[in-house]
């Protein structure tokens, strides 16, 4: 069987600026890249600081269809899953940038867990695992 690994995955939003702003300068992400395809759609590609981090394309909803799942993509489920090496910090900043706490901090048997959501509702664990043995 081939090697493979996820790499990028598309979250619907609003508005590329908006989004950029949100996920540069409020959850620290870098901006990868920003190519204008057309009058209307860009190639906007987010990523978390640190190596080997799967990228976030910001995809601009499109249509009714779309456009209803901005916020949405899971039906209220957790939708990404951020690990890191110090909550402390990047709880701190969450908290400084004004992003919605949904639960916790809490200790698990995995480690440290905080539910946050992003400026559109989509629902984010940020999560210190513990050592492994």
């Amino acid at each position: 069987m081939s090697n493979q690994k996820l790499v990028q995955i598309a979250l619907v939003v609003d508005d590329y600026d908006r989004a950029i702003r949100f996920y540069t300068e409020k959850l620290g992400f870098v901006l990868l890249e920003d190519t204008i395809l057309s009058e209307s759609k860009r190639w906007v590609v987010v990523t978390p600081p640190g190596p080997g981090s799967c990228k976030v394309l910001l995809a601009k909803g499109v249509g009714p269809e779309q456009t209803s799942r901005i916020g949405n993509q899971t039906g209220g489920r957790v939708f990404l899953f951020l690990h890191t090496d110090n909550f402390h910090e990047d709880f701190q900043r969450l908290q400084e940038n004004g992003i919605r706490i949904v639960r916790g901090p809490v200790e698990e048997p995995y480690g440290k867990v905080a539910v946050f959501a992003d400026l559109y509702g989509n629902l984010w664990d940020l999560i210190e695992p513990n050592a492994q043995p």
